[in-house]
């Protein structure tokens, strides 16, 4: 895992909450003007602490990738790297789509650049600060029901449509691309509607082998709703892995574990505001 020192600076302007799973040591920084070039990952930040940030791409593959003073930050069509009054790694938020150059170094990758537009920006903000344009009246409601399956009955369910998925696969395919967008445009057209993710396997793998996988597939499909099919992130309840329960069909046979790896992609209301 990467390591860097959390510095200062950085520490005071971090805001989202600390990911258990990144650990931050006192390894001196790279020097990354004596690096070789690493991929370019576009992806969503889910997570950040000190000077890491971890990237969902729209395959669902997870990347933490280290920042440090050099990193330059490059948002709309304007670099302020190294202009801290104007755009600070304070900006990187959970929920941002980004697209990151890296240089390779021993203990991973570390930024050398980090891109964002504007608007998706202010879509962050906007999540992190709890509220939503027209949505502000039942932010306290969606905040409250986050991560909290238990919650659901408080909401009206207008549509449910299904993703599938190869054996051990978390890629989405032409077809359920399509599917997804037709999906969000519906959404798009009902008041106060918000979206439930939540991911399934078949029963074939251990218990925490199909945990990771029923993750890996809602990431996927909530990447691509949020990056092609613009389904604005504030409009998301928290995605949930559900593994091999709920079942559609019996694993038994091959077609019932065809049906059971899936996704559903759920557009609700809440009771409250459902009419309005």
């Amino acid at each position: 895992m990467l390591t860097l020192p959390a510095s200062g600076s950085l520490s005071a302007q971090q805001q989202a909450s600390p990911d258990p799973n990144i650990i931050v040591t006192g390894e001196l920084a790279p020097d990354i003007s004596q690096l070789t070039a690493g991929p370019e990952i576009k992806g969503v930040i889910s997570a950040r602490n000190g000077e890491k940030i971890k990237i969902i791409t729209a395959e669902g593959t997870s990347t933490i990738i280290a920042i440090n003073d050099a990193t330059r930050i490059k948002s709309g069509g304007s670099f302020f790297g190294g202009n801290r009054s104007k755009v600070t790694p304070d900006a990187l938020l959970n929920g941002l789509p980004v697209t990151v150059k890296t240089l390779q170094w021993d203990g991973g990758l570390v930024a050398s650049q980090i891109s964002f537009k504007s608007g998706d920006l202010k879509t962050a903000t906007m999540i992190r600060n709890g509220t939503a344009q027209r949505f502000e009246e039942q932010t306290a409601a969606t905040e409250a029901l986050r991560g909290r399956m238990g919650d659901i009955d408080n909401y009206n369910i207008k549509s449910t449509m299904n993703v599938y998925f190869d054996t051990g696969k978390a890629l989405l395919s032409p077809q359920a691309k399509a599917e997804l967008c037709t999906t969000a445009s519906a959404g798009e057209g009902m008041d106060n509607a918000l979206m439930l993710v939540v991911g399934y396997t078949d029963s074939v793998g251990s218990d925490e082998y199909n945990q990771i996988l029923s993750e890996k597939r809602a990431g996927s499909v909530i990447n691509y709703l949020q990056q092609a099919c613009h389904w604005k992130p504030y409009r998301m309840l928290t995605p949930t892995g559900m593994a091999k329960a709920d079942p559609l069909a019996s694993n038994d046979t091959p077609e019932g574990k065809a049906q059971n790896r899936r996704v559903s992609v759920n557009i609700l209301v809440s009771k409250g505001l459902d009419g309005m």
